[in-house]
């Protein structure tokens, strides 16, 4: 059976522009600059655009997602609970045994340094993760 075409649209990094421009304010702003640390932190991140609108940034499964509120931008990393966070920048779902969130409201910041020190450390997690699932090679027999 043969898979439909992709119809071609715009990429995900043009519908998270058209995202953070659509907000307009301080949630754009926010959701723009936490996207600008991630890239810094890993410039081979994927952009993605999943769930019917929600901003996703992956290097072999998965970092976190982007999602915009009334009153907050929530950075939801896939497996924030396995992460070192010595800064304390997780502020939200907390109880969840796999999933940790960052919460900013307007006016707040969230540490640049401390942010993309642990998008490098959800990328490593990913990577050790993607290499304990490669299967072994058989040998030639």
């Amino acid at each position: 059976m043969k898979k439909p075409e992709a119809t071609a649209g715009p990429s995900a990094s043009e519908l998270i522009d058209q995202r953070i421009a659509e907000l307009g304010d301080w949630r754009g702003q926010t959701l723009g600059r936490m996207r600008r640390l991630i890239k810094e932190a890993d410039p081979e991140v994927v952009e993605e655009w999943k769930w019917m609108g929600t901003p996703t940034w992956s290097h072999d499964g998965i970092l976190c997602t982007g999602e915009s509120y009334q009153a907050k931008v929530k950075l939801t990393f896939a497996k924030g609970a396995s992460l070192p966070d010595p800064a304390k920048l997780f502020n939200a779902s907390m109880d969840g045994k796999v999933r940790r969130a960052i919460d900013i409201g307007e006016g707040e910041q969230v540490d640049a340094e401390a942010f993309k020190t642990l998008v490098r450390a959800a990328v490593a997690l990913n990577a050790a993760g993607a290499k304990s699932k490669a299967k072994p090679k058989r040998a030639a027999s």
